[in-house]
């Protein structure tokens, strides 16, 4: 297999014409039918043109499941990453699915084929440290102000960009120091809010007509005075990171990771953790128990007797 068929993956030309026959009216079918975005349409036209490519003068509907297993093995040998593998099959799966819907396959060849697993990447967290930093802005201007409140909010319930954006006035009881929020699925959770994100919330309120349009529902807004967008609150939160001498690629999420590893570490209530960041599954929430334990590690390098090297 060429070099030039996983370059094609990435965008750059190498396999050829647009795909005919079958591949091209899933491809028509896909984009008239079903509505898709267009980089998403795009994603599915490489698929189908690699998925030509390797058939070669064989008809899609002819090849086997050894034949698909051996295309997944060549591209990974050639490097293709385990997550854009499963993408391409998940792709071809559709294909053949849609195929044998059509009576023009009498199977799926993709059918119970898996990708190669994938390293489990360990989430990127702030220190204690660089959280307090990160959070604390000194910046009497109605952004500055609201940009603090954001961050705090962000750091102290450990919130995603887009719950964060979403959130109403009317989300926010601060009596009772607790949030409503609308996470994945439409699913809504209370979270508690601790006190230093409630103190800038509150000096938010106080500015926030400055900018805010009548009858705008959103606690936090943007210039426009209307609902600020996860866009411009990854923009802020790298300008500030900076400012603040954070020596790392900051982005919204990472408070949110900050957020689980820093309550794990002081807790070690995985359970309430899990409560607390929406996630269905505690498998999800697990992953923090390995920041937890590199954190352990580090403490135990540096302070554990017989832990310490040796100088030669």
């Amino acid at each position: 297999m060429s070099n030039s068929s996983i370059r094609t993956l990435e965008g750059e030309p190498g396999i050829g014409a647009a795909p005919t026959d079958a591949l091209g009216r899933w491809l028509e079918s896909l984009r008239t039918g079903r509505r898709l975005a267009r980089h998403t349409l795009a994603a599915y036209g490489r698929d189908a043109r690699l998925l030509q490519s390797l058939a070669g003068d064989r008809a899609p509907a002819a090849l086997t499941a050894h034949d698909i297993r051996r295309f997944i093995a060549a591209l990974h040998a050639n490097g293709l990453a385990p997550r854009s593998l499963a993408r391409v099959l998940s792709a071809w799966r559709g294909f053949y699915e849609w195929l044998v819907r059509r009576r023009e396959a009498s199977m799926n060849p993709c059918a119970g084929l898996r990708p190669p697993k994938a390293a489990k990447r360990l989430p990127e967290a702030l220190s204690p440290d660089e959280a307090v930093r990160l959070v604390s802005i000194e910046d009497d201007s109605a952004l500055g102000v609201r940009d603090r409140a954001l961050f705090e909010l962000a750091y102290s319930s450990g919130l995603r960009v887009s719950e964060l954006t979403g959130i109403d006035l009317a989300a926010l009881d601060r009596a009772s120091g607790e949030l409503r929020v609308t996470g994945k699925g439409s699913k809504t959770r209370i979270v508690p809010v601790g006190k230093a994100a409630l103190d800038a919330i509150a000096a938010w309120l106080a500015v926030r007509a400055a900018l805010a349009r009548p009858g705008e529902a959103a606690l936090f807004v943007g210039r426009s005075g209307r609902r600020i967008v996860p866009r411009e609150v990854q923009r802020r939160i790298k300008r500030w990171a900076a400012l603040a001498g954070i020596d790392a690629d900051v982005h919204p999420h990472m408070l949110r990771h900050s957020f689980a590893s820093h309550v794990l570490q002081s807790s070690g209530d995985l359970r309430a953790v899990q409560e607390m960041l929406g996630h269905a599954s505690i498998a999800s929430t697990q992953v923090y128990t390995h920041l937890d334990f590199q954190h352990l590690a580090k403490v135990y390098d540096a302070a554990h007797p017989r832990a310490r090297r040796r100088k030669a």
